[in-house]
């Protein structure tokens, strides 16, 4: 699970294994297998050094 933030400045935790992909335009949208769509104000980037550290995290274990 990774924390967020929306564009309201309010912090949620998401699933990223349900992540399908991630869009910039220029906002950041998240949409997940599930077909749920999030709109978030990290980058592309961000997102994914925050999978990639909690997968880390998990593995390391």
């Amino acid at each position: 699970m990774i924390e967020l933030t929306r564009l309201n400045d309010t912090k949620l935790t998401v699933n990223c294994d349900l992540i399908e992909f991630i869009e910039e335009t220029p906002d950041t949208i998240i949409t997940f297998s599930t077909g749920t769509k999030l709109v978030v104000r990290e980058k592309t980037n961000e997102i994914k050094d925050k999978i990639i550290e909690y997968k880390r995290n998990i593995f390391i274990m």
